[in-house]
């Protein structure tokens, strides 16, 4: 099951906020319709929200089509579907790129600034958490175990810092970047591991509770998320995408579209620019854990 939005220009307002709609198959409709199936950075409904104005942006300029946005549930839902190669388009992450490769994907640009695709700690104020030593015996909340940003990278920082993630602390997997920060408010975790969108975002939509929070140590970063386009999907249809993102930092529409997605830009990158992430993997597997790293 999925959540599936149109975004139609020229919609009333009533129709451009009804409620979401579950389903087990895209409706019909007269146009064909294409699929953007973007990560769990957040919880359906809010993930929906956010990106409605991307799609509406897409739907307006590229004729004779319809681009829906898809939602997932978690992490092992999103990659299910990355296996499948069930959406025409996907936005995952570094990690779920090399995956999707598998799976007849490529790398059309790259969302967002690469120095903002790092991991970031969340601690209570009033824990007493000063230095990772103080983790040892407790719990870290991260969205999932393949997280790029919010899990490995994080994992990685607190064995460089000399914890054994696997022995020394309780690591949980919690579904979404917005439950491992739920968790460490409500005293669940003694730290949550996300990365920086997430963490914007929740201080906007929870300000009493982010002021309850802060953030204590950060990743070295990385490259950031992709968007990828299927082998299947008509290479006119997949340029007009590329170029529409490309280009939006160059409008103040697209500004605004690009502000609302906490995304800085959306650049040109292809498959190659994602091999640094297959490296930073091959180590991380050899020193941490294991994170089933796909197959060349």
């Amino acid at each position: 099951m999925f959540t599936v939005l149109g975004g139609l220009m020229g919609c009333s307002p009533a129709d451009t906020e009804r409620p979401l709609t579950y389903v087990d198959t895209p409706p019909a409709d007269s146009a064909p319709v294409y699929r953007l199936a973007v990560h769990p950075l957040y919880n359906p409904h809010k993930l929906t929200e956010i990106y409605r104005p991307l799609i509406n942006y897409l739907n307006a300029r590229i004729p004779g089509v319809r681009m829906e946005i898809e939602a997932s549930r978690d992490y092992a839902a999103y990659e299910a579907k990355i296996r499948n190669a069930g959406p025409a388009f996907l936005l995952p992450n570094p990690l779920q790129t090399l995956l999707a490769q598998q799976s007849g994907y490529r790398v059309i640009a790259m969302a967002g600034d690469p120095k903002d695709f790092k991991g970031i700690f969340i601690v209570r104020k009033d824990s007493g958490i000063r230095k990772p030593e103080d983790l040892k015996g407790k719990a870290v909340s991260y969205p999932s175990p393949t997280a790029l940003a919010a899990a490995i990278m994080p994992q990685a920082f607190l064995h460089s810092q000399g914890l054994r993630v696997m022995q020394d602390i309780e690591n949980q997997y919690v579904g979404s970047q917005e439950s491992a920060i739920l968790n460490t408010y409500m005293g669940t975790s003694a730290a949550a591991a996300t990365w920086p969108p997430p963490w914007r975002v929740f201080q906007k939509d929870h300000p009493e509770e982010a002021a309850q929070l802060q953030q204590i140590w950060e990743t070295p970063h990385l490259i950031n998320n992709s968007v990828m386009v299927h082998a299947r999907v008509p290479e006119k249809l997949a340029k007009e995408v590329q170029a529409l993102l490309l280009g939006l930092n160059q409008s103040p529409e697209g500004k605004q579209i690009l502000q609302s997605l906490e995304t800085a830009v959306f650049a040109a990158a292809d498959d190659r620019s994602y091999e640094v992430v297959r490296n930073y993997l091959q180590e991380f597997e050899t020193t941490v854990r294991p994170v089933m790293l796909p197959t060349p």
